[in-house]
């Protein structure tokens, strides 16, 4: 069943060795630099039981059960209308973005679902544990984070050839499960439950049976494991000059897996190269919507920042202003209609759930990512140079500076100087500050690195269409089409296909 809050704080008391600035933690939920973000987890759960959010942010099964949308399989386009709701409704409440709070990560291991037949080839028992993990997911309300990237050192080498623990790997096989050794980073490990940890980026093809090929869900809890934290926004600075860096810093942590027992229950695929390749090109075909959806959420504050800022002294009446905003409005509406359209043209999976339509997908997340630090450079402008050159609240109100103060940043009767300053202190958090570095950064990284957004593309965009359509055009021979589409030995699935 749903969790409380209070649950999920206590389940994170289990003695795991955390580390941030250069100190030991000693209770994640209330050190300063990770409990704005715990609790911003626990204010998820107990969303779900409030009577305003319960029936956005929960559903009921057939038992009568109440289970988190955001974790619910998808079978059907009113699923992904109402994931795409309870995240508005998560945004809207907590007045900012959070990206790794469960919903966008526990959608990666639905991609190994649609692989089952993959995962029978080696061993049938991974397909019978990712779907028991998914059934475990959706009953017992986790925080589930996900795991990719290694430190990976010198990639000119393989990881054979340097310090092997470079990659995540299985240094032994025991009766009660595999050895792991290694490091991931992880954004909110340090104060989640659980992680799906999988490979990184890498060329599996010529690869047989590696013990880097491994998969399976990490217990934070487990023995072995060290969380090294990177430094915290939250608290360096106040939050009256700093309100989204205080509230909404996501702590990314180094998870060393020091020798860690992974039992054969947790194991996903092992020593299956196949699995890797399959899991690295279909990793987001569900989860890259939830991603996506938080750049929607970007651009809205970056508009709402920007018009404010324009409107406090008229000009917004500027037709050169009108111009840049509406540019900030075709880039938040090009995202939406990409979500709109991919829910709306969604596809069968091969294991029989509902997919948003793969090409527009990510052809949706390169077009949000790709132009984000355009966008916040077009809202800089429209906000102008005082969002980086303003004093700190406490200089608006020290006695001797406040009375200046007041002069100069208040516009009119309507616009105040508090306003301003709070405005000014909002934008310069969301555009200018190491914060906004960091989002910008994590924005572009977080799903894999540009090449891979458009890698994904190529294997998922419709390329028979334009060849089917320039042959007949051309009036070319039928012998010049050979192979329509080149798109690896993972491609889109059709419909066709997945009733295969």
């Amino acid at each position: 069943m749903i969790r409380t809050g209070q649950q999920y704080r206590d389940s994170i008391r289990d003695g795991r060795r955390v580390w941030i600035n250069g100190e030991r933690v000693k209770d994640v939920t209330s050190h300063p630099m990770f409990k704005p973000l715990v609790d911003i987890r626990a204010r998820i759960y107990d969303m779900q039981h409030e009577e305003q959010y319960r029936d956005i942010m929960s559903y009921q099964d057939e038992s009568g059960e109440r289970h988190a949308v955001g974790l619910k399989l998808p079978y059907t386009q009113d699923d992904w209308h109402a994931k795409r709701r309870a995240t508005d409704a998560l945004m809207d409440d907590i007045g900012g973005v959070v990206t790794r709070v469960g919903d966008e990560t526990a959608g990666e291991m639905w991609s190994l679902f649609d692989g089952q037949d993959v995962l029978n080839e080696v061993n049938p028992m991974f397909s019978d544990n990712i779907k028991r993990h998914i059934d475990t997911v959706i009953r017992d309300d986790p925080f589930h984070v996900s795991a990719n990237t290694d430190p990976k050192g010198d990639r000119s080498k393989r990881p054979q050839d340097q310090d092997p623990d470079m990659l995540l790997h299985v240094v032994r096989e025991t009766d009660t499960g595999i050895i792991v050794r290694g490091a991931k980073y992880e954004t909110a490990a340090a104060y989640a439950n659980q992680a799906f940890t999988k490979p990184t980026i890498a060329n599996w093809g010529d690869a047989a049976l590696s013990d880097y090929a491994v998969g399976f869900i990490s217990d934070f809890s487990a023995p072995n494991l060290k969380f090294i934290c990177r430094t915290g926004f939250a608290g360096r600075a106040p939050i009256e000059d700093y309100p989204l860096a205080n509230r909404f810093d996501e702590v990314d942590a180094l998870v060393i897996f020091d020798d860690v027992l992974i039992p054969w229950e947790n194991v996903l695929f092992y020593r299956h190269t196949k699995a890797t390749s399959f899991i690295r090109a279909t990793l987001h075909r569900y989860s890259a919507f939830a991603f996506v959806q938080r750049n929607l959420k970007m651009a809205d504050m970056m508009i709402g920042t920007a018009l404010f800022n324009a409107r406090q002294t008229g000009l917004d009446k500027q037709q050169a202003v009108q111009e840049k905003l509406a540019q900030l409005a075709c880039y938040r509406e090009g995202i939406n209609a990409h979500l709109t359209a991919a829910i709306a043209m969604a596809e069968p999976s091969p294991a029989g759930l509902l997919m948003p339509n793969q090409s527009l997908l990510y052809t949706g997340r390169v077009f949000a990512c790709s132009q984000l630090h355009e966008m916040m450079h077009l809202a800089r402008e429209l906000c102008g140079g005082q969002i980086c050159v303003t004093p700190d609240a406490a200089t608006f109100r020290d006695p001797e500076t406040a009375p200046w103060l007041e002069k100069f940043y208040s516009v009119n009767d309507q616009w105040q100087a508090e306003d301003r300053r709070k405005l000014l202190a909002f934008g310069r958090d969301l555009l200018n500050s190491d914060y906004a570095g960091h989002r910008l950064s994590f924005q572009l990284f977080a799903q894999a690195p540009p090449f891979a957004h458009l890698a994904a593309v190529y294997r998922n965009f419709d390329w028979e269409g334009p060849l089917n359509f320039v042959h007949k055009a051309a009036g070319l021979s039928d012998r010049v089409l050979g192979t329509a589409q080149s798109t690896g030995s993972f491609d889109r699935p059709t419909p066709a296909r997945a009733a295969e």
